[in-house]
């Protein structure tokens, strides 16, 4: 026998029913039992050899293979389940794997582009990303999922229901297990699995594999969602809203307040590793800043900038307890965040947004948040009556900043002229700067080059970006100090963007010298009546404080014991109480 007839023989029935081809000798395993048990066997070592091609780019590290025994059950089974679906054709042992291996994909690019571990709640965020995906990219995601399962349907053996109905069986029972008894079935988990890792979902998912997780963080999921019944006690809930509104109304001093948040707005001089052609900077943010510009911590890299807006506003850490996204859950019910407290100490609460009304859900939210006006371009919201208009972003896509603004400032001087006696909260979100950073040649030409030793085409159009958005945010808070001095501005981003390679990118060029979660670094400016002030460095959900410490001349601070004031960092966790009376009162 040949060479090449043993490795036909022996790899090919791994995925490939048999079929003749010239000079192929009679299989040596020709025990169907035996070849399935190799069949299967492939199966786990092509999914460890994918584990680690992913771990060298930058993913999931594959670590000890024998932790993850719930993970190997589970492949085994989806394989199983798929394969016996299937009737017999020359690919039924290939197509049978292609379903786990798109759950797999999702998980690691998930990850590898944004940072974090996909989870069901996930697929709610489906809709929002086709919205900022470029059209062929839409495209492309669709037949990768729709071809494998119109193959799938194509080739079921719709015959044999019996079979499909046995296979079908575990998988049902652990969907019901899961959502009729989620804090048993977690519970159970813990016990069997490897370590659960507290502060770390990817170490979680390399000590248990991503198809357990997944089921375990569903299940946890909806354990948190019936556990939430004792913090529904709308009327307690109100009573104690009523009384922070009292007891601050003594000390509010009713300076307007400006709160900016900037879409993806990376300040390329913090990677160490980076060199330009000239200043990404440009001078007139330089001579407005100096070097007071602070850093935020956000909740989210790379993504899901209501995370950012929700910590901010609410001043709790997005805990993601209900969904992956706490926007998502919102009702437009009272969760009496920061624009509903100052709407009730009298001010003008407003919230001017540059991208869509229903993106993450964001009406309902700003409707739950308490903002009393809430503005989106006409383009966006033609039912809605709205000062902003979006016009023609060109190859852009978005709307720029400084269009933006523009608009903004005459929607303040307006209401500097025509509300005299009534304070405003004025919050602002952008969505210029937002993957994939295309310039329109023609308005805003690209003419800074990058000097690294880690090419990334993103990270060149994101550094552009920043030279004419700073210029647009100079002119911007230059203008705001002139027309309302005696104010309280900041603006701060949301997260820092993907790039083209994600973490990988910041990690090679060594962006805030890779200290420990540098990707969640954010930068902040804080202008407190016209002068910059540089702040420790905070999470966004102390923006909160910040801002209600400014309006009580540091009253509010003194009385609360403010954690960014604090010298030992107040642990996520701690404000979980917190978070679950509100998100319980979010989602009535």
């Amino acid at each position: 026998m040949q060479f090449y007839d043993v490795v036909c023989t022996i790899c090919i029935p791994l995925f490939v029913e048999p079929f003749r081809y010239p000079n192929m000798p009679e299989r040596p395993f020709s025990n169907p039992y035996l070849n399935l048990a190799l069949r299967f066997l492939g199966v786990l070592v092509g999914f460890y050899g994918y584990s680690l091609v992913i771990q060298q780019l930058g993913g999931f590290a594959t670590g000890h293979i024998y932790y993850q025994w719930l993970e190997i059950l589970l492949v085994l089974y989806f394989y199983g389940l798929f394969y016996f679906l299937l009737k017999p054709f020359p690919w039924r042992g290939l197509l049978a794997a292609v379903p786990i291996l798109l759950v797999y994909l999702v998980h690691d690019v998930f990850f590898l582009v944004y940072g974090k571990v996909f989870r069901f709640i996930n697929v709610k965020e489906l809709p929002e990303l086709l919205q900022i995906l470029p059209l062929y990219y839409s495209i492309a995601l669709a037949l990768i999922f729709l071809i494998p399962l119109g193959l799938i349907l194509w080739h079921a053996d719709y015959r044999r229901r019996q079979r499909i109905g046995l296979w079908l069986m575990p998988l049902a029972l652990l969907v019901l297990a899961i959502h009729f008894s989620p804090t048993a079935f977690a519970s159970s988990f813990r016990d069997v699995a490897h370590e659960i890792v507290k502060y770390s979902d990817s170490r979680s998912v390399e000590n248990n594999g991503r198809l357990a997780m997944l089921f375990f963080r569903e299940a946890q999921r909806i354990s948190v969602v019936d556990h939430m019944a004792p913090y529904r006690q709308r009327t307690a809930y109100d009573a104690a809203f009523n009384e922070e509104v009292s007891q601050l109304a003594p000390q509010i001093n009713h300076h307007n307040v400006h709160l900016i948040i900037l879409e993806s707005f990376l300040d390329p001089t913090l990677f160490r590793d980076l060199r330009f052609s000239q200043s990404p900077m440009h001078p007139d943010f330089a001579k407005l800043v100096g070097k007071q510009m602070g850093l935020t911590i956000s909740p989210v890299f790379g993504g899901s900038t209501s995370q950012a807006e929700f910590e901010a506003l609410c001043g709790v850490p997005a805990l993601e307890r209900l969904s992956s996204v706490e926007f998502n859950v919102f009702t437009g019910s009272a969760a009496h965040c920061l624009p509903d407290l100052l709407a009730h100490e009298g001010y003008r609460s407003v919230a001017s947004n540059a991208f869509k009304p229903n993106f993450f859900n964001t009406l309902p939210a700003y409707k739950g948040l308490g903002f009393r006006e809430r503005y989106f371009p006409k383009e966006y919201a033609a039912a809605e009556q709205t000062y902003l208009h979006a016009g023609n972003p060109g190859d852009e896509e978005f709307m720029f900043d400084g269009k933006l603004f523009e608009q903004n400032r005459a929607f303040v001087a307006a209401h500097l002229q025509q509300h005299r006696g009534q304070p405003l909260f004025n919050y602002l979100l952008t969505i210029y700067g937002h993957t994939p950073h295309i310039l329109d040649p023609q308005q805003r030409p690209e003419f800074i080059t990058l000097k690294s030793t880690y090419p990334d085409d993103h990270l060149t159009h994101a550094s552009n970006q920043f030279y004419y958005r700073t210029q647009a945010l100079a002119q911007h808070i230059n203008a705001l100090i002139k027309m309302d001095p005696h104010s309280l501005i900041i603006f701060m981003s949301d997260h820092v963007p993907p790039l083209r390679n994600g973490p990988n990118t910041y990690n090679a060029l060594h962006y805030m010298n890779n200290i420990q979660d540098s990707i969640y670094y954010n930068r902040i400016a804080i202008f407190v009546n016209g002068k910059i002030r540089k702040y420790p460095t905070l999470h966004h959900y102390d923006v909160y404080a910040v801002i209600l410490d400014y309006l009580t001349d540091g009253a509010y601070c003194k009385e609360q014991a403010c954690a960014y004031l604090q010298p030992e960092q107040k642990p996520r966790e701690a404000y979980l109480p917190a978070y679950l009376r509100l998100m319980a009162h979010a989602s009535e």
